[in-house]
């Protein structure tokens, strides 16, 4: 992974130095519970307008640490409560393309959420679906293939630590 890092630096600075902007910057839970069996469920939503399987994210507010950000985007999209980890799962990229505007690219930090309780009604309820699955099947349908690897290896950790 610190080879990953540092090639994604190197690449950010060249972009920077080329006159491209950086990516802005989101936080996203990746919420999580254990089964009676010990496995591991992870929980997806769609998204609003393409009904994509996504995590919840979300900006950062004003005087807000990413955890909290974290566990406030999950209770709103998705309805679910629970224990931010303090450390992030890792970061994916992902480009959004508007009509005819320039494409924006957006990079997430990704924070496990155990979820501890869920709520009957949530904010956004009426405009999205959630789903638990196994993390394998979970990461068979995002779309980035960064996230796809995060939740795999969240779901298996002798996968990630290889």
């Amino acid at each position: 992974m610190p080879e990953r890092h540092t090639a994604y630096s190197l690449l950010e600075r060249f972009r920077r130095w080329i006159g491209g902007n950086p990516p802005r910057i989101q936080v996203a839970a990746l919420p999580w519970r254990r089964t009676e069996d010990g496995r591991i469920e992870v929980l997806l939503i769609t998204s609003r307008r393409r009904g994509r399987w996504i995590l919840p994210k979300g900006w950062v507010e004003e005087e807000e640490s990413p955890t909290r950000a974290a566990e406030r985007e999950a209770y709103e999209e998705a309805g679910v409560m629970g224990r931010a980890s303090g450390a992030e799962l890792g970061r994916y990229q992902y480009v959004k393309k508007r009509s005819k505007s320039t494409p924006h690219r957006f990079e997430v930090s990704v924070i496990p959420l155990e979820v501890l309780d869920e709520a009957s009604k949530w904010p956004e309820k009426k405009v999205r679906k959630k789903r638990w699955l196994p993390a394998e099947e979970a990461a068979s349908l995002v779309e980035e293939d960064e996230l796809a690897r995060l939740i795999a290896g969240f779901g298996n950790p002798k996968e990630s630590a290889s």
